[in-house]
């Protein structure tokens, strides 16, 4: 369903984007994954038509992208990071709005805007203006705008940022049901729990390039790490993080903790316990976490997903 070879963008002197290239079957669900400033959305932006690439190609349902655009823009919905919304207009003429901008006939539209307000949730706050709604609620809308065309991709960047549970939880059972009617979706997101529940594959980038990809159990698989001793230190310098650096080359510092990677936790625990206090580290706090989408994120990127 779609293609993306050798993609670069360049700001510059800046690359944003160094040559990643990737597939994604129809009706997969694939997953983006990096820290602030790894190219996610610049990723996104080219492949929704918003941002030209410096170099590379993209490939959409059959179509490329710089020599048929109009065709791509048929067969793909957004959901921005930013809320896209008129806040002086109530919902279903923001969705009246967006749905006309896709060619959809008048009667159609305002049959599937119906369908979308029951879906999301809002069909009894329909005619109220978007400013009165919550930040869960503008979100719910703006997501329904992407869908008034039925597309056949769905790009999503950080669709859950800063919402309530209750439009999380709605957010996530919709996302479902389009997954299984055989809609592609391309999600990025900054929640781990979110890419092992919803994602068949995932990417990973970091610094402009794909540096690991595959299924969880893929990536489990390919990762040396079993396990990782996560401790958090009240004294933790620079002197003292380069000593045990040398004795623990496979860690990672994020302020006070360190994360020791590890394939036998039971062994190393007492070993680093003792090397810290040889060290005169005082250790507030001890956390053993087994292998997840995020400690496999940390090996591969020495980053938080939110860094």
């Amino acid at each position: 369903m779609i293609t993306v070879s050798n993609l670069k963008k360049e700001y510059g002197t800046v690359q944003a984007l160094k040559g990643i290239s990737f597939s994604i079957a129809e009706g997969e669900f694939y997953g983006l994954l990096g820290p602030n400033g790894a190219g996610k959305t610049t990723t996104i932006s080219i492949m929704s038509t918003i941002l030209e690439p410096t170099a590379g190609e993209v490939n959409i349902a059959g179509y490329d992208l710089r020599t048929n655009p109009i065709e791509c823009k048929k067969t793909i919905g957004v959901v921005p990071q930013e809320i896209a919304l008129y806040n002086d207009m109530s919902a279903q003429d923001n969705l009246l709005f967006w749905g006309s901008l896709y060619g959809v006939s008048k009667g159609e539209l305002i049959k599937r805007i119906d369908e979308i307000l029951h879906l999301f949730g809002l069909h009894e706050r329909k005619n109220d203006k978007v400013k009165t709604y919550s930040g869960g609620m503008k979100r719910r809308i703006n997501i329904a705008s992407a869908l008034l065309h039925q597309p056949k991709v769905l790009f999503m960047d950080e669709p859950t940022v800063g919402i309530d549970p209750q439009s999380r939880n709605l957010i996530f059972e919709v996302v479902e049901k389009l997954h299984q009617s055989g809609m592609t979706i391309v999600y990025t997101t900054h929640y781990m729990e979110e890419a092992e529940r919803f994602c068949n594959r995932i990417g990973v980038i970091d610094s402009g390039q794909i540096i690991a990809q595959g299924t969880l159990d893929e990536l489990r698989k390919s990762s040396s790490i079993k396990e990782t001793i996560a401790i958090a230190f009240a004294n933790l310098t620079d002197e003292l993080f380069q000593k045990i650096s040398l004795a623990w080359p496979e860690v990672k510092r994020f302020d006070q903790t360190i994360h020791f990677f590890t394939s036998n936790s039971k062994n190393d625990l007492a070993k680093i316990i003792l090397n810290s206090n040889e060290l005169g580290l005082d250790i507030v706090n001890i956390e053993i976490m087994k292998v997840n989408l995020e400690t496999i994120f940390l090996s591969l990127t020495g980053k938080q997903l939110r860094d």
